[in-house]
């Protein structure tokens, strides 16, 4: 027997009590290449978390806003 799924609309006060602080340390070295296969295989799970934010150390967020700059086609 197929099992059904049944599908619960989200209120705004479930969205909001089910959100989850940060609290997991990860580093760089361990994240990116998940992330990276995630991305390339187009997992759809990736997608639930593009509007999440990371917290990065200065001299990192200085280094990736230079390579995005670099990058950037000239006119």
């Amino acid at each position: 027997m197929a099992v059904q799924l049944r599908v619960y609309p989200h209120t705004l006060d479930t969205f909001s009590e089910s959100r989850q602080e940060p609290s997991v340390r990860i580093g760089l070295r361990d994240l990116l290449p998940l992330i990276a296969v995630a991305k390339r295989n187009n997992y759809i799970w990736l997608e639930d978390f593009l509007d999440d934010e990371v917290t990065v150390t200065p001299d990192l967020y200085d280094v990736l806003r230079a390579f995005s700059n670099a990058r950037r086609p000239s006119a």
